[in-house]
């Protein structure tokens, strides 16, 4: 019988663990926090909704971010009409575009890191 502590100890490596380089991406489009809120407002045709968008105005000015990096477009936005419509269900989408997204940005990351660490993949 394999005892739980076996079953550990053949899922960790020895030694000691060492990260050999980072790589960092991000989403191509990329907007200044200061417009960001007044292109989103816009691009999902929610404008009119100013209580929302002072709430995350208020949220947003709050934040250290000086500018977002998201694959988030006027074309995707007119490609996925539930995205742009206001309590539209969009997760599914959403996690749709994740799925094949997030994978590339990994990649791309991880070849960065490769590249820096100088050693053959």
């Amino acid at each position: 019988m394999v005892t739980v502590d076996e079953v550990r100890k053949a899922q960790r490596a020895e030694g000691t663990a060492t990260i050999m380089a980072i790589g960092t991406t991000n989403p191509p489009n990329v907007y200044d926090q200061s417009s960001y809120l007044d292109t989103y407002f816009r691009m999902t045709n929610t404008e009119h909704l100013t209580e929302v968008k002072y709430k995350m105005q208020r949220m947003c000015d709050k934040t250290m971010i000086k500018k977002r990096h998201t694959y988030t477009t006027e074309e995707v936005m007119k490609e996925n009409l539930n995205i742009k419509s206001y309590m539209a269900p969009s997760l599914d989408t959403r996690q749709n575009m994740v799925a094949t997204l997030i994978p590339k940005l990994g990649k791309e990351a991880a070849t960065k890191a490769i590249e820096e660490w100088g050693q053959p993949k």
